[in-house]
């Protein structure tokens, strides 16, 4: 798992939807105010702006959304609750966490919030992935676009129990971000028509849903991106066989975790360059002024642009 980013109105939903590993900031609204049609705006806490973005297009005017972690900068492992989001989680309607280790910060501070009637949605538990074959589950269930339709169901049913009168305006919501979503995958689907099983290389597993539905084959080491994710050495003659991916010309492309970076990555970096591999840099935050179906529309459009090079 990664090592990075990274209120109860009259009715308490929380929804928590999976994510290990990221940088954070925290990002709160004011404590209350009147939603459009005059009742109270269901509180929400996400414990990443991705999940945020996605539970405010959802909810519109109708949801106040506290992020926690909005900035690249904050390791989640090590991330400490403040008086300001313990706060808002306490007062929380719906809270949507990534699960699979990646935000466990989440669940300690719904538990010291004692916020019990909380709808709380996972995403990782609502993606129905698990690790397989002894290998370790890849939480970075954002870049995998049936997950994310299916979290924006159940954000969209959270709601609707918290609030019944706006139900119909919630459902439009979701199946118009879920058209978006959809154009997405057909995105992924054009691609892997014309790239399928091309070679490509990461240094972690952030992006691996998206480059494995565009049909690319990562060629990294698995030593290499597990001990980057984990934050510990990588063994020399790992990094060696890392570096040849370049310098033999043997990937298409580097798609490079902008968030994390260290000695190692700055050498795979540099090789790539050096060789004229195409570098796309992925993060786990929203870049700036950018919403998910923006962001991830961007990612695909730079894959295929390095592909054709």
């Amino acid at each position: 798992m990664s090592r990075r980013l990274f209120a109860v109105p009259a009715v308490v939903t929380v929804v928590a939807l999976g994510l290990s590993g990221c940088s954070g900031g925290a990002a709160a609204g004011p404590t209350s105010s009147p939603g459009a049609s005059g009742g109270a705006k269901i509180k929400v806490v996400a414990s990443t702006d991705v999940w945020g973005d996605l539970a405010g297009t959802v909810g519109g005017d109708k949801v106040e959304v506290t992020s926690i972690i909005t900035s690249p900068d904050a390791d989640p492992h090590e991330y400490e609750a403040n008086t300001r989001n313990q706060l808002a989680l306490a007062d929380a309607a719906v809270v949507l966490e990534n699960g699979g280790g990646y935000d466990d910060f989440m669940d300690r501070m719904l538990k010291s919030a004692e916020n019990t009637s909380a709808t709380v949605l996972n995403a990782v538990t609502i993606s129905g992935k698990k690790a397989a074959g002894g290998e370790e589950l890849n939480e970075h269930v954002w870049y995998d676009f049936p997950t994310v339709a299916k979290v924006v169901d159940q954000i969209q049913q959270a709601y609707a129990k918290a609030a019944p009168g706006d139900a119909s305006t919630f459902q439009q919501n979701a199946a118009a971000l879920k058209q978006k979503i959809e154009a997405l995958t057909q995105e992924e689907a054009t691609l892997k028509a014309k790239y399928d099983g091309q070679p490509v290389a990461i240094t972690e597993p952030v992006p691996v849903y998206l480059l494995d539905a565009v049909g690319l084959q990562n060629k990294t080491p698995d030593e290499f991106s597990e001990a980057i994710e984990e934050d510990t050495d990588v063994p020399a003659k790992v990094l060696n066989e890392t570096l040849q991916l370049y310098s033999r010309h043997e990937v298409k492309l580097l798609a490079y975790n902008a968030q994390t970076t260290g000695p190692e990555t700055e050498k795979v970096l540099t090789a790539a360059k050096q060789n004229n591999i195409p570098v796309v840099p992925v993060t786990e935050t929203l870049p700036s002024g950018k919403d998910y179906v923006g962001w991830m529309s961007a990612n695909l459009t730079a894959v295929g642009a390095a592909l054709g090079q």
